[in-house]
């Protein structure tokens, strides 16, 4: 009976498994900001990219 007692007493399990709840939604919230960050770069890169292709004057033909 007295190892029941211990057991339910012993806290040491539940502080780990909160510190894995912890890191597990650290790791889901960098994942969700990668990936948003992820898709405004490309769009702000090919903007410029754009807007490069388009300042660039055409190349003289060789004739």
């Amino acid at each position: 009976m007295k190892i029941f007692a211990r057991f339910a007493k012993d806290e040491s399990g539940a502080t780990a498994i909160e510190y894995g709840l912890i890191a597990a939604l650290i790791a889901v919230g960098i994942i969700v900001a990668a990936g948003l960050l992820g898709n405004s770069l490309s769009g702000l890169f090919n903007s410029i990219g754009n807007t490069l292709t388009n300042a660039t004057p055409a190349a003289p033909s060789a004739g």
